[in-house]
Order: C-alpha cells, then sequence, then structure tokens
C-alpha cells in the first residue's frame, strides 16, 4: 500500500498553462467592464430625458465658456459675464432661426413649382428611357405607394397622437439645457470639484487633470468644428447663389448644422444641395455643384481640420465612422451629434490619466471652466491634505 499513497497535489495555478490563466483574466475583466457598460446604458436609457439636455448643455457650455471667463478676467463680474453670454447667445440663435425659417418660407413656392416640373420631365425621361415605363406602370407604382401609406396609417397616426408627449419632452429639454448651462458658465469649477471627491483622496489630482484635459479637448474640439462648419456653409452656400439654385441661403445653414456631425453631415447636407440642384437646375448644375461640394470637402478634410483641431483632439478618420455609426444604432440624430465630442473628452482624459507623473500636462491657469472667487483656495487645500500621507510615509 506504501507503493501506492496519493502525493500531495499541486497547484492548481501552476498546473494551468500561463496564456489560459492570463486569458481567463483578460475575459473576466472584460465581462465586469460589459456589465457595468451595460447597466450604465439601462440607466441613461431611463433617464434620457436629463442626460441628452445636460449633455447638449455642457457642448455649449464648451463654445460659450472661453468668452465668459475671458470677460471675468477684465473684472466683469462672473454672473453679469454669465448673463451677457447667455443672452448674446440666445439673440443669435434666435436670429439665425428666423432669418432660415423665412428663406424656407419665400423660397417655397419656386421650389414647388420647380418640383412639378421636374417630375414631369422625369416621367416623360422614363417613358423613352431603356426602361420603357408607360403612364399606366407609373401610376400603378404610384397607387402601390398610396396602399402603402393606408396599410401603415395605424403606426402614422400613434406616432401623430404621441406629439403632445415629444412636444412636453422637448420643453422640458431646453428648460433644463438652459438651467444646467448657467451653473456651467457660472460655477462649472465647483461643480467639477464635487465630482472630483467621489474619487479615492490619493488619486484626485489626477482625476482633475483628466478632466481639465477633457473638457480643454472639448473646447477645441467645438470652436474648431463651428469654423469649419462656418466655412464650408460660405462656400457650398455661395456657390449655389453663383448658380442660382434655389433656397441657397436655407441649404448653407443646412450645410452648417451638418459641419456638426464630421464626415456623415457634411455628405448629407451636400447631398440634400445636389438633389435640390437636381430638380431645380438640371443635370449639368448638380454635377457642377457635386464638384463644388467634394471641393468643399476636400478643403475641410486635408487643411482646415488637421490645421485647426491640431493633435490635442485629433481622431482617426475610421474612429470617427466607427462612433457615428454607433452613435447613430443607439440614439439616431443625437447619438451621432453627440459621439464625437464624447469619444474626443475620453481620449484625451484616459490619456492623462494613465500618463506618468512626469508626462501629465501643466493645467495651472488654464482651466477652461474659471471658478468663482469662494472656489479658488478649494484645489490647493485638497491637494496639501494629499500630499500629507505621502509625506508621512516618507518620514516611516
Amino acid at each position: 500500500m506504501s507503493d501506492l499513497k496519493i502525493s500531495e497535489p499541486d497547484d492548481a495555478s501552476t498546473a494551468i498553462p500561463r496564456v489560459l490563466r492570463v486569458s481567463a483574466a483578460v475575459s473576466w475583466r472584460m465581462l465586469v467592464i460589459a456589465a457595468a457598460l451595460y447597466v450604465t446604458g439601462m440607466i441613461i436609457t431611463r433617464i434620457y430625458v436629463v442626460v441628452i439636455p445636460v449633455a447638449i448643455a455642457l457642448l455649449l457650455a464648451a463654445l460659450l465658456a472661453p468668452l465668459v471667463s475671458w470677460l471675468a478676467r477684465r473684472e466683469v463680474p462672473r454672473a453679469l459675464a454669465t448673463a451677457m453670454v447667455l443672452v448674446g447667445g440666445l439673440a443669435v440663435v434666435g436670429g439665425v432661426l428666423t432669418f432660415v425659417v423665412n428663406a424656407f418660407i419665400n423660397g417655397f413656392p419656386d421650389l414647388q413649382r420647380q418640383v412639378v416640373a421636374s417630375l414631369e420631365a422625369m416621367r416623360q425621361w422614363l417613358a423613352v428611357s431603356p426602361l420603357h415605363l408607360n403612364d399606366d406602370q407609373i401610376a400603378n407604382y404610384i397607387q402601390q405607394a398610396r396602399d402603402w401609406l393606408q396599410s401603415n396609417q395605424a403606426i402614422l397616426t400613434s406616432g401623430a397622437l404621441s406629439t403632445a408627449s415629444t412636444f412636453g419632452n422637448l420643453l422640458t429639454g431646453i428648460v433644463l439645457a438652459l438651467f444646467t448651462l448657467i451653473y456651467f458658465l457660472y460655477d462649472g469649477r465647483r461643480v467639477w470639484l464635487f465630482v472630483v471627491r467621489l474619487a479615492p483622496r490619493q488619486v484626485r489630482h489626477r482625476v482633475d487633470n483628466a478632466g481639465i484635459a477633457g473638457f480643454t479637448s472639448l473646447v477645441g474640439f467645438v470652436r474648431a468644428t463651428a469654423l469649419v462648419a462656418v466655412v464650408d456653409a460660405l462656400g457650398i452656400g455661395l456657390g449655389l447663389v453663383i448658380l442660382g439654385v434655389p433656397l441657397a441661403i436655407p441649404l448653407a445653414a443646412l450645410v452648417f448644422l451638418g459641419g456638426f456631425v464630421p464626415i456623415v453631415g457634411a455628405v448629407a447636407s451636400g447631398a440634400v444641395a445636389v438633389l435640390v440642384a437636381l430638380v431645380t437646375k438640371g443635370w449639368v448644375v448638380a454635377l457642377i455643384v457635386v464638384g463644388m461640394v467634394l471641393l468643399v470637402q476636400q478643403l475641410e478634410g486635408n487643411v482646415l481640420q488637421p490645421l485647426i483641431l491640431g493633435r490635442a483632439v485629433h481622431i482617426h478618420a475610421l474612429g470617427v465612422v466607427l462612433a457615428i455609426s454607433i452613435g447613430v444604432v443607439i440614439n439616431g440624430i443625437v447619438g451621432a451629434l453627440l459621439a464625437i465630442p464624447l469619444v474626443a473628452v475620453l481620449n484625451a482624459a484616459i490619456r492623462a490619466l494613465i500618463a506618468a507623473e512626469e508626462e501629465l500636462p501643466d493645467t495651472t491657469g488654464s482651466i477652461p471652466l474659471e471658478p468663482s472667487a469662494p472656489a479658488d483656495a478649494e484645489p490647493a487645500e485638497e491637494k496639501t491634505a494629499d500630499e500629507e500621507p505621502e509625506d508621512d510615509q516618507k518620514k516611516d
């Protein structure tokens, strides 16, 4: 029996190959991260009406905060500076919207006549084209479209009945975004310091640096995107005016709005301009508009964006397309609008968070949302408290 003694079993961790152990460790950590992201997504979905206005308010704060800080540095009271910037910004937005709506209303009758004439010309072209579609076949296709609308009338009606609820959510979102924007501009630094205190004491200064780096990247992104959108709108709008395309000014405004969604927005707004030119002016002018849109987009992609955005918010084109695609799948147009700013902030914040201590950027005096007077001493006190345990450890 002595020959049959069972030897002491080996430790299981040493018996498993290293590759399998490392793969398992990475896998369960990835599963935990995926579960956390899923729960976070479910929470965001539940409070969607709150999250989207706050995100839009943060984008507007990134655009307006430098102007508020500039006024505050020139001894303008911060409350007065915030009020001046908000009133001026609302006046500009209201004026632009009024101008665009009036242009659409004034140009719509001419566009309607051009569309009717183009449809008649298209009907004649289809009759003599290789498709050889006669009037009866075209009328049959139109009837099929009408039948589809009638069969889906219940869905369309239910969507129309929810308009009141949608309008209520929209009004609530506008009020919440405006209220949040006021606090971001007036006391954004104090709000951020409250968030930083949720982190462990020994890493608060790194979290603070990461947040500052992310917001600085967001400021640069919003500035550059707005400037690029203005250049695109001016270039394409001027070309449409020269070519005599109807609704040139509203189309230029659409190009400006589409410029805030990189790549996809420019392509979509340019396609609308080409379609309007095709319907109203024919193939020759439409091809000229195509060349003009491509020229402006090449100027934007190869000159303006690398020159204005810089390395701080540089994102590869593949990352831009993937981020926008994921944003569209998750939340449509709003997701596409917020995808790239989110990627830019996360890119800068994570780089600052994992950087070595000596590689951290110097953020002294460059905080985008400058603190109000009562909060000036908080970062210094917090940093001193963080450094005391390190000194005690050195003494020990």
